[in-house]
C-alpha cells in the first residue's frame, strides 16, 4: 500500500501542484486543518474508481444488506477510580470488538456521583490518563465507541461523551442540558455547553469539541451517528431533534438515570417515542452497579430501539451488555416517505468520517414472520377488537352517508366472506339496525363443497341474518354455451364466468333490496391479483381491502374465541382449505387449493409487508425471510414463492388501479387513491434480477 499523503490546508493555495500530485499518484491527498483531517482531494479518475467499486463488497458483509450490529455496555463502577474503571471498559471493548457501535454510560470513566470530587486535579488527571489508555486499547478495533468522562476546557468542567475509533478520539460532545435540582445533580460541578463547535486537545492531539458533531461512515453511505447525554433526552428541546434533522439516523445516549418505581417504563417510552418521531435508531446506556446509592439508586437500564420498535431492553440491575442490529435501509425508507421530515441545519454540523465494515454476524434480533399480527399473545383479543372496530367505523360511516340500511354479501363459507359478515354484523349492532337486513347470498356452482355451503348457512343462521341460496350452475352453463365454450374445458374462462355471474347477482340483488354490495376480498389476494377482474374484484365497499390473509385468519380465530356460540362453525371454517372453489370437486372434496397454486399466504404477506413498508429489494426480503422462516421453509422454497410474488404483484397492478373504496386499517394499503401509485405497465425484471 502506498504511503498516505497528508498536507496542511495552506497547501491548497498551490492548486496546480496538488492537481499534478493527485493525477500522477492516482491516490487521494488528505488535507489537515489545525492538525486534524478535514478534507480529501483526489483526481476525477480516482473518484470514479471509488464510486464504481463502492458496491464491490463481500457477500457476507453488513453492507450487502445495510445492517449494522450495535451494543450498549455497562461497566461496573469503582467510584472516583478511573484507573480501575478503564480496565473493565477496555475489557468490554475487546469483548465486543465485532460491533459497529458500542455505547458506555455517562461518566463511565469516573462514575457519575463523584460530586465535589470532580473539582480535584487528581481525579481530572487520572481521568486523562485513563482516556489515553482506553484510546490506545482501541487501536486495530473498527468499532465506533462512546465513553463518558469529565473534560476540562477553558477552565470549565464539562460532562462529555468521547467518540473513539481505532486509536483516535474522533470528537468530544459536551452535555447540553444539565439537571440542576437545588444543586443536587451535576449542575454544581459541570457547565452546560451552548457554544459552537471548536477544537480541544485530548492526549495532546486536536479533535472537534461541540454538540453539533455527526460521525459518518465511509463504508455505509447511510450510517450517521450523533450523541446526546442523559438529561438531553428529557429536555423539551432535545439535541437529538437537531441531530436528526441534520442527517443523523442513529442517536446514542450516555446516561445516568436514577431508578424510581415505574421509571423504567417512562424511560422506554421516551426512547421509543424519540426514535419513532425522528425515524432513527436510539442506543441508550445507563449506569448501574458500583454507582453511589447514597441518596438514589441506579439500575443499569440499557435500551436499543429502531423507529419506535423496542429491539432489546436489559433487565434492571443486571449490568448486562445488550446487542442488536440496526437496519439502515428501514430508517432511510421511513424518512424518505415522510414528507414532514425535512433535513436542515447541515451547515451547522461538522461531519467526522470513520471506516467500519465488520463482517456480518448472525442476527440476534428476532424477525417476526407475521408482521401484521401482534407480537404479544396477551394482546390478541384487544388487537382483534381494535382492527374489527376500525372496519366497523368505516362501514358505518359509509352506510350513514348514503342513508343505507341493507347490505348484500356473497357468503361462501370461506374466511374472507366470514370476516366481512362479522364486520357487517358488528356494524349493524353499532348502528342499531336490524340484522335481518344483512342479506347473505350463497351461490353454489361446479366447485362448491357441502362443507363450505353448510358452514355459510350455519353462520348466517346463528347471527340471525337473512340467508338465500341462488344456484348459478345453469346460468353459468348457458352463458358458456352462448360464447361457444366447451363445459368440459375448465380453463380460466370456465372459472371467471362463475365469479362474474356471482358478482352480477350480488349487484342486481342489492338493487332489489336498495342496499350495497360488501366486498370480501383481502389485501393478499389484491397484491397477488388472485381475483377475477370485474368479478369478486368489484363491490360497492370493500371492508377487507387492507386486511392480509394472515390477519384475516387471526381475526376470525380471535372472534371465535370470544363468541362461544360461533366457535364451532368458525373453527371449521378456519380448518377448511383456502380455495376459490371454481373447479369440480372430487368426492365432495376441494381439489383447487389456493396455497398449492400461488404459494403460502404467510410468505406472501411477509414479502408484501417488507416490499412496500421498507421498499426492500428482493435480495433483502430473501435475507429476512430466511431468518424469519428458518424452521419452516428452506431457501429454495422461499426463493420460488418470492419470484412468484414479484411477478404477480407487477403483472396485476391493472386490477388495483380501479378497486372500490375500502378503509386502510393496517400499515399497508394498495389503494390507487392512497398509498400506492404504480403504473400498470411496469416491468418486474430488474426487481427479481438479484435473486435469480
Amino acid at each position: 500500500m502506498k504511503k498516505k499523503t497528508i498536507k496542511p490546508i495552506t497547501e491548497l493555495r498551490n492548486t496546480s501542484e496538488i492537481s499534478k500530485q493527485c493525477h500522477e499518484s492516482d491516490n487521494p491527498i488528505f488535507i489537515t486543518k489545525n492538525g486534524y483531517e478535514d478534507l480529501v482531494v483526489m483526481s476525477s479518475l480516482s473518484y470514479n474508481k471509488l464510486i464504481n467499486n463502492k458496491d464491490d463488497v463481500n457477500e457476507n458483509n453488513h453492507s450487502t444488506y445495510n445492517i449494522i450490529k450495535v451494543g450498549c455496555a455497562c461497566n461496573e463502577i469503582k467510584l472516583a477510580c478511573p484507573s480501575k474503571n478503564k480496565e473493565e471498559i477496555i475489557l468490554k471493548i475487546k469483548e465486543n470488538s465485532s460491533l459497529d457501535i458500542l455505547v458506555f454510560p455517562e461518566l463511565s470513566v469516573t462514575g457519575y456521583f463523584c460530586s465535589d470530587l470532580f473539582y480535584q486535579d487528581s481525579l481530572i488527571n487520572n481521568t486523562n490518563d485513563a482516556i489515553k489508555d482506553i484510546v490506545k486499547a482501541t487501536i486495530g478495533i473498527n468499532t465506533l465507541i462512546f465513553i463518558g468522562a469529565p473534560i476540562s476546557f477553558l477552565d470549565k468542567l464539562y460532562n462529555c461523551a468521547l467518540a473513539l475509533h481505532n486509536g483516535k478520539v474522533l470528537g468530544v460532545i459536551p452535555k447540553k442540558n444539565l439537571p440542576n435540582y437545588n444543586e443536587f445533580y451535576e449542575g454544581r460541578q459541570f457547565n452546560e455547553y451552548h457554544g459552537e463547535n471548536t477544537i480541544i486537545y485530548i492526549n495532546d492531539k486536536p479533535c472537534p469539541f461541540g454538540t453539533k458533531l455527526i460521525f459518518s461512515n465511509r463504508f455505509y453511505s447511510n450510517l450517521n451517528v450523533a450523541c446526546e447525554i442523559c438529561e438531553d433526552l428529557w429536555s423539551p428541546d432535545t439535541p437529538s431533534t437537531s441531530h436528526a434533522l441534520a442527517g443523523a439516523n442513529i442517536i446514542v445516549n450516555l446516561s445516568a438515570s436514577n431508578e424510581l418505581f415505574h421509571k423504567d417504563k417512562i424511560r422506554e417510552m421516551l426512547v421509543l417515542s424519540t426514535s419513532y418521531r425522528l425515524h432513527c435508531a436510539y442506543l441508550y446506556a445507563s449506569v448501574g452497579n458500583g454507582e453511589s446509592t447514597q441518596d438514589v439508586v441506579y439500575s443499569s437500564h440499557n435500551i436499543i430501539a429502531e423507529n419506535g420498535e423496542l429491539l432489546v431492553s436489559s433487565p434492571l440491575f443486571s449490568n448486562q451488555t445488550i446487542i442488536s442490529e440496526i437496519d439502515l435501509e428501514k430508517l432511510s425508507a421511513s424518512r424518505r416517505k415522510n414528507t414532514s421530515f425535512r433535513c436542515k441545519n447541515q451547515s451547522q454540523y461538522q461531519i467526522i468520517y470513520f471506516d467500519n465494515n465488520n463482517d456480518c454476524l448472525s442476527l440476534t434480533r428476532k424477525i417476526n414472520p407475521f408482521p401484521f399480527l401482534p407480537n404479544n399473545e396477551n394482546e390478541s383479543i384487544e388487537y382483534a377488537k381494535h382492527i374489527i372496530n376500525l372496519q366497523v367505523m368505516a362501514l358505518s360511516q359509509r352506510l350513514k352517508h348514503i342513508h343505507c340500511k341493507d347490505v348484500v354479501i356473497g357468503l361462501s363459507g370461506g374466511l374472507d366472506s366470514t370476516l366481512a359478515l362479522i364486520v357487517c354484523y358488528e356494524t349493524f349492532k353499532y348502528l342499531k339496525l336490524n340484522v335481518k337486513n344483512i342479506h347473505c347470498i350463497s351461490m353454489p356452482c361446479f366447485g362448491t363443497s357441502s362443507r363450505t355451503k353448510d358452514n355459510a348457512k350455519t353462520l348466517a343462521k346463528i347471527l340471525k341474518c337473512t340467508y338465500k341460496v341462488i344456484n348459478i350452475k345453469e346460468s353459468v352453463m348457458l352463458h358458456l354455451k352462448d360464447i361457444n365454450h366447451d363445459n368440459k374445458n375448465t380453463n380460466i374462462t370456465y372459472e371467471n364466468a362463475q365469479a362474474r355471474e356471482r358478482t352480477q347477482i350480488l349487484f342486481d340483488y342489492a338493487n332489489e333490496v336498495n342496499g350495497i354490495v360488501i366486498g370480501t376480498g383481502d389485501l393478499s389476494e389484491l397484491a397477488l391479483g388472485w381475483c377475477t377482474y370485474n368479478g369478486d374484484h368489484m363491490s360497492n365497499y370493500a371492508v377487507n381491502v387492507s386486511i392480509p390473509k394472515t390477519l384475516v385468519i387471526f381475526l376470525v380465530k380471535a372472534y371465535a374465541n370470544s363468541h362461544s356460540d360461533l366457535k364451532e362453525v368458525l373453527y371449521d371454517i378456519l380448518d377448511t382449505p383456502i380455495s376459490p372453489e371454481l373447479l369440480p370437486l372430487l368426492n365432495d372434496k376441494i381439489v383447487q387449493k389456493t396455497q398449492d397454486i400461488i404459494g403460502p399466504y404467510e410468505l406472501h404477506d411477509f414479502f408484501l409487508y417488507h416490499f412496500l413498508k421498507y421498499n426492500f429489494s428482493a435480495k433483502k426480503i430473501l435475507f429476512y425471510a430466511k431468518e424469519a422462516f428458518k424452521d419452516i421453509y428452506d431457501e429454495q422454497t422461499i426463493k420460488k414463492w418470492l419470484d412468484v410474488f414479484i411477478k404477480r404483484f407487477f403483472n396485476n397492478q391493472f386490477k388495483r388501479s380501479c378497486i372500490p373504496d375500502g378503509p386502510k386499517v393496517t400499515e399497508i394499503s394498495l389503494s390507487p387513491r392512497g398509498d400506492l401509485r404504480m403504473p400498470s405497465d411496469a416491468f418486474f425484471d430488474d426487481f427479481k434480477l438479484d435473486i435469480d
